[in-house]
């Protein structure tokens, strides 16, 4: 059984060689990232891997059809990136839902600890013998109000490691948690209120560019904002336009909304074109990372298992716990995955 796996960084093939040595399928890793002109390389092959920053839409899944894959199995939790109007009926898709919540909350607060701190810059200091401190001043997180966008296993684990610091912590969900001890408020309320803001959402059609002009101007001014979800939950410009009216005091994002043909690549030697990434990156109160929080031993252990697992049950004809389709969310009673185990 062929697998073709697209986008493949060292990290991945060490890991999913390893974990493949218990499964026996004959993996074909590609750099490249997957999209209707690259759909061709999975030809002779019954499923392939794809990664965040892939390309699922119509003419990619047409093709791969055409070329009898008949498995999408994206080693990722979000999957905003696929059609899944046009998968139904046609490919199966499944995903990891739940790798490791740690990896990324553990990232998100590192982000926060780093840009309030001003580790990046205090460690480029010392490297050159500079111990200076002004311009390093931060603030106690203890006592200050945090604010958690979305409150998964991901937003929960983050909530933990803030109230660890002592902060006082309010939650937004359009879903709230059942029987949970989460302070729920409503959205402007989170925004009006809290120091720190962090993301922990799927990105959806409906909270594409959560964060922008008006919802930025709601929040309390020196805000820091992080997003480690997707990066088409914030508003580019409008965040630059925060952070450039003070508005903003800092932002960590291991995430921008068009990092696609960016982001895991080395574009040191290239001259950058996205003008709003470049001038973020020019500011000292902004912090980015490339797409890493899900980067842990653990996490990537837990991707390989899950989704070579995923592959196993869907060729040996049993039920797909981790499939996903348009039809289980909108269209309650169509989709058959509750009486066979699969969407069709």
């Amino acid at each position: 059984m062929r697998i073709a796996f697209y986008d493949t960084k060292a990290y991945d093939k060490e890991y999913f060689d390893r974990e493949n040595s218990r499964h026996g399928y004959e993996i074909v890793y590609h750099e490249e990232k997957l999209n209707p002109k690259t759909a061709v390389f999975a030809r002779g092959a019954e499923a392939v891997c794809a990664f965040v920053n892939d390309d699922l839409g119509e003419k990619t899944l047409r093709a791969l059809v055409e070329n009898g894959v008949q498995l999408v199995a994206l080693r990722c939790a979000g999957y905003n990136n696929v059609d899944f109007r046009y998968a139904y009926n046609r490919i199966h898709v499944v995903r990891v839902p739940a790798y490791s919540p740690y990896a990324v909350a553990e990232h998100a607060a590192a982000l926060l600890l780093t840009l309030n701190r001003h580790l990046n810059r205090a460690y480029n200091r010392t490297r050159d013998f500079n111990f200076s401190l002004v311009g390093l001043t931060g603030f106690d997180l203890h006592g200050k109000t945090a604010g958690v966008i979305g409150t998964g296993k991901i937003g929960r684990c983050f909530i933990d490691i803030m109230k660890g610091f002592g902060m006082n912590v309010l939650a937004y969900d359009p879903y709230p948690a059942k029987n949970s001890d989460l302070h729920y408020v409503g959205l402007d309320e989170l925004l009006a209120e809290s120091d720190v803001i962090s993301i922990h959402c799927p990105l959806t059609k409906d909270n594409y560019h959560l964060i922008n002009a008006e919802t930025i101007a709601k929040m309390k001014p020196g805000v820091y904002l992080v997003n480690t979800s997707r990066g088409g939950l914030i508003d580019s410009e409008a965040l630059l336009d925060g952070l450039l009216s003070g508005r903003i005091g800092g932002a960590g994002l291991d995430v921008y909304e068009e990092e696609a043909d960016m982001f895991y690549e080395d574009n040191s030697g290239k001259i950058i074109a996205d003008d709003v990434l470049a001038r973020l990156l020019s500011l000292p109160n902004v912090l980015l990372t490339s797409h890493q929080a899900f980067l842990t031993r653990d996490a990537l252990e837990n991707i390989a298992g899950t989704t070579l697992g995923n592959i196993d049950d869907f060729f040996a004809g049993r039920a797909l716990a981790n499939e996903v389709c348009y039809k289980c969310d909108q269209e309650p009673g169509a989709c058959t995955h509750e009486k066979n185990g699969r969407c069709f």
